[in-house]
């Protein structure tokens, strides 16, 4: 596994990084709930990985954490947005800039604000 020294983790102890997973420039996991890296999962610069939001249909907007999951040789472009409670499949690719709120399906390229399939990927050569 490889982090660059720029990313910022916010708990350590809530972050799991399987073999061969990556985290790049100024990436952003700020994990208040558990965010994990499967094997191979990629996380390019500045992508921002957010694991908590709050509850804003109550007064006091309480912290509401849900965990976030990056699949299996994912690939997550270059200043993503994921927001908490998200899976996102084995082999898939995440465009740049996108903004992430829901899962997304393993083995497909997916762009967009909000982020969504375009179409399969093929298996890597």
């Amino acid at each position: 596994m490889v982090i660059f020294p720029t990313a910022r983790v916010i708990y350590p102890w809530r972050l799991t990084l399987a073999p061969r997973s990556m985290v790049g420039r100024n990436v952003m996991i700020y994990n208040l709930g558990h965010i994990t890296l499967e094997r191979g999962a990629n996380v390019s610069q500045n992508v921002h990985l957010c694991a908590g939001t709050h509850d804003f249909n109550r007064w006091d907007m309480p912290l509401v954490t849900a965990p976030i999951v990056i699949g299996e040789n994912a690939w997550i472009g270059a200043d993503v947005f994921v927001g908490p409670g998200v899976r996102i499949g084995e082999l898939t690719v995440v465009g740049a800039r996108s903004v992430v709120v829901r899962d997304l399906p393993p083995r497909k390229i997916c762009v967009g604000q909000p982020c969504r399939a375009i179409k399969d990927r093929i298996d890597p050569q």
